[in-house]
């Protein structure tokens, strides 16, 4: 044989069975890997299995445990169930008997009424109705003065909270009100460049001033009152137009009877139109519109006219406010309010001229310009010889009244007055720690300056309710009083 065929054959016999060694080891050592990840599967799953159960068996055990629990309670209810339908049947059984215990003894009142009844009509001889009608008789003579009583106490009761509703809407409206305190006086004083001035204003023999007191009719005083001279007058605007008129006189230069009255002719066109603009303002003010020209013009003469020290312009256009916001509170018609208490006292704008009352004269002159017979009344019916016949004319006359009477609105005797601030003064500074106060706002406010280091600002708020309380106890005053107290801290330095 060719030896190198045989050694070719030799080659691959070699080969081929180390091929076969090296296949068989893979493979062996690929089955003893495969079996090991078998084991640790198999004691992955038997532990994954052990959990599971243990899981199962514990909440097994924990329904278990609340079975038992819910099968106590059941027992539990069903036993207090049962007691409790032992109580029932023992109750309605005691009722029962005092049913028939009752009954028994309705029985026998209703024996006793017939006997009773048999008897009255033997003794009496009257029929049921007679008897009936006598024993309401006596009820009504024996209950009368006490069924009285509760029907004056009903009628009390509802009066004094128809009182206390008032008081709230008045209340509430007054707060919503704020209005200038009067100031009005019979004279106005004009000041001088220089007291030379008061020998031009005379005139030779008197003829200037006499000239200027006949176009005006007003008084000047002239007296050692110095770089100033009084004008006096009941006639508020008489006044002004005297006023305004001597002014003009005085920056002008010329005073001589033929000048002064040019000057006063001219100041009368001027105070018409500003006249016709108050009117005007004041209807704005309230929101009044519509009202006839002359109306106006009438309305606006009320700007220098005072009542008791009040002007009645402002007293005019507050009452009008008052009127209106009560119809609000009330569900009255607060434009008809609006207007009848700004025309409420058209009439003291004339009644110097014309003969009567004010209120009849208002009334008037609202009929001569075509107002309705409701706002004529609503107009006349703010004093008493006037029946009011609306709502509205009653609104009209309770907003009069809170405006003539509220504090301030009209003078006071001096010397109480200011004896009445000198003392709500003296009951703030009376408390430590004030360093000192004022009374403002014609003594319907009292300002009150604390010392910061000795007042913090609780104390402060503690000391405004003590000072309220002791002016309510220790003064007399219309009205409320306002106690406001100021706590300020200010630091101070200065660079050098």
């Amino acid at each position: 044989m060719n030896p190198i065929l045989l050694v070719g054959i030799i080659s691959a016999l070699a080969g081929a069975g180390v091929g076969f060694v090296t296949k068989h080891t893979l493979t062996q050592k690929n089955i003893r890997e495969a079996e090991q990840k078998q084991k640790e599967l198999v004691l992955k799953a038997k532990d994954e299995a052990f959990k599971i159960r243990e899981e199962a068996k514990k909440e097994i055990d924990q329904k278990r445990r609340n079975l038992d629990e819910r099968e106590k309670r059941i027992i539990t209810k069903d036993e207090n169930l049962d007691r409790r339908y032992d109580q029932i049947e023992s109750e309605k059984n005691k009722i029962a008997e005092q049913q028939k215990i009752v009954a028994k003894i309705k029985t026998e009142i209703d024996n006793i009424k017939q006997e009773q009844k048999q008897e009255l009509k033997k003794i009496t001889k009257l029929d049921d109705q007679q008897a009936k009608d006598l024993l309401l008789a006596i009820i009504e003579r024996e209950f009368k003065d006490e069924v009285i009583e509760k029907i004056k106490a009903s009628k009390q009761a509802a009066k004094d909270e128809a009182k206390n509703i008032a008081k709230e809407i008045i209340a509430t409206v007054i707060a919503r009100m704020a209005s200038d305190h009067t100031a009005e006086t019979t004279v106005s004083n004009v000041a001088l460049p220089s007291d030379e001035m008061k020998g031009r204003i005379i005139g030779r023999e008197g003829r200037n001033i006499q000239a200027f007191e006949k176009a005006t009719g007003v008084d000047v005083l002239i007296d050692d009152t110095p770089d100033t001279v009084t004008i006096s007058s009941f006639d508020p605007m008489r006044r002004y137009i005297a006023k305004v008129s001597l002014e003009k006189l005085i920056s002008d230069g010329r005073i001589q009877p033929a000048r002064i009255e040019e000057i006063i002719e001219k100041t009368k066109k001027e105070v018409a139109v500003e006249v016709k603009e108050a009117g005007e303002a004041a209807a704005f003010e309230v929101g009044v519109a519509g009202l006839h020209p002359d109306l106006i013009k009438i309305l606006g003469r009320l700007k220098f006219r005072t009542s008791y020290g009040q002007s009645v312009l402002k007293h005019s256009v507050e009452v009008a406010q008052l009127a209106g916001m009560l119809a609000y509170e009330i569900g009255a018609d607060a434009a008809l309010c609006k207007k009848a208490g700004l025309l409420h006292d058209l009439g003291k704008a004339v009644d110097h001229e014309v003969p009567g009352a004010h209120h009849h004269i208002s009334m008037d002159i609202l009929r001569k310009y075509g107002a309705s017979e409701t706002l004529i009344n609503a107009v006349g019916a703010h004093h008493d010889d006037i029946e009011p016949k609306t709502v509205e004319a009653i609104v009209v006359r309770s907003a009069d009244a809170i405006s003539g009477s509220r504090p301030g609105a009209r003078h006071e005797s001096l010397e109480s007055y200011i004896k009445r601030l000198t003392e709500l003064e003296n009951i703030a500074n009376s408390f430590t720690g004030v360093e000192k106060s004022y009374a403002i706002q014609a003594g319907r406010e009292v300002r009150i300056i604390v010392k910061p280091e000795d007042i913090d600002d609780l104390a402060a708020l503690k000391l405004s309710q003590n000072i309220a309380k002791k002016i309510e106890t220790d003064l007399q005053y219309p009205g409320t009083i306002k106690v406001n107290v100021i706590r300020e801290v200010r630091a101070t330095e200065f660079a050098k």
